[in-house]
Order: structure tokens, then sequence, then C-alpha cells
């Protein structure tokens, strides 16, 4: 990926109508805004021309922030990744299997974007290998959380740990298409049941 160029982009009429980020709050808010950009447009329209409109802010206060569009992309990957697993409870930290991603239904219906924003990069870097690193971040982060969560109940094999969190994106994505936050619930629960399962089984004999 290129930078943006800094020179072109919103006037302080382009942002009119939006409610503009509080003092504080805008670095947040633009990263949320090229979250929504990337969820509802597509990987190759996040600009900084339309990160601010959808701000609602000038074009040169992208630019101030983030400088260029790859930390633009690395800084909403990563504030991405934070709000999914502290708030979708997938490293509750509190080693009850009943906490094990037990807010996750709820946090996908109530930020479908953080969700959508993710998938939209995944499937790029099928077709652009310069995003790959992003994508490997992504999965690391979420395949560490859900390992480190899982050896707290008893479970410390990490391939199970991995499988865990394989059927667990398969629940977002189809929660984000197709599926209903109940759907998803029902199926959490079972997953739960058959870690359960998995760790208390008897050793296997040789």
């Amino acid at each position: 990926m290129t930078a943006e160029p800094v020179g072109t982009g919103l006037t302080a009429e382009d942002g009119e109508g939006r409610d503009r980020p509080r003092y504080g709050e805008g670095r947040e808010a633009l990263l949320r805004a090229a979250i929504r950009v990337v969820a509802t447009s597509g990987l190759r329209n996040l600009t900084y021309r339309a990160v601010a409109r959808e701000a609602g802010v000038t074009h040169g206060l992208v630019a101030h922030h983030f400088g260029s569009r790859d930390t633009l992309l690395e800084e909403a990957l990563r504030y991405s990744l934070q709000l999914s697993v502290e708030t979708s409870s997938l490293e509750s930290g509190t080693g009850q299997i009943d906490d094990f991603a037990r807010d996750l239904p709820e946090f996908v219906d109530r930020e479908p974007d953080v969700q959508a924003f993710q998938y939209e990069l995944i499937l790029e870097s099928r077709r652009r290998p310069e995003l790959r690193p992003y994508v490997e971040e992504l999965y690391d982060y979420y395949r560490g959380a859900a390992r480190r969560e899982l050896a707290r109940l008893g479970i410390q094999d990490p391939a199970l740990a991995d499988v865990a969190y394989a059927a667990l994106d398969g629940l977002v994505f189809q929660q984000i298409s197709v599926a209903s936050p109940e759907n998803t619930r029902r199926s959490v629960d079972a997953l739960r049941t058959m870690l359960l399962a998995a760790r208390d089984a008897p050793p296997a004999r040789d």
C-alpha cells in the first residue's frame, strides 16, 4: 500500500451535517470512522477523504493523526482487535467456562462493523499479498487470547484452542451475514460443553 497524499481532501464544508468528535475523542472517532468505511465500502475505499467524511471532520485532521494510509489501517486493526477481545469475553481472565466468549453474540450484534472490517481485510489479502502481515497479526492475536483463556480452564492443548477459536470465528461470520445472536449463543454453549468434555476425558491409552 502507498501513503495517500496529504494535499488533497476535504474542505470544512465536507463534514457538515455530522456530529463532530468532541475534544479528546478525535483519534478514536477517526478509527471508528475508518472501520465503518471498510465495513460498508471495502478496503479499497479506505482513504483520508472517506474517513474524514464519515467522521465529519476535515481531511487534514486525519493526516495529522496518522500520517499515512498504512498507519491508519494498522491503528484501526489494533483498535478493532482490542474491542473484540475485551468486549466479547474471549479472554475474560476468570478461568470459568461460563465466561468464555460469554458476551460474543451481544458484541457482534452491537458492533457488526468491527467484525466486517476484519473480514474485509482478510478477503482483500488474497488479492494483495502486502496485506498478509495484517491478517497474520489478526489471527495471532485471537489465537493467543483463546489459548490463554482455555489454559486457565485447564485445557493446555494449543491445537484444541485453535479449533475452538476457529469455531467462534465461523459463528461470528455467520452472525454478521445470515444468523441471529440467539443462534450464536446456542452454538457457543455447545462449544463450551465440548471443551469441558475434552478437558475431562480420560487420557488415551497407548
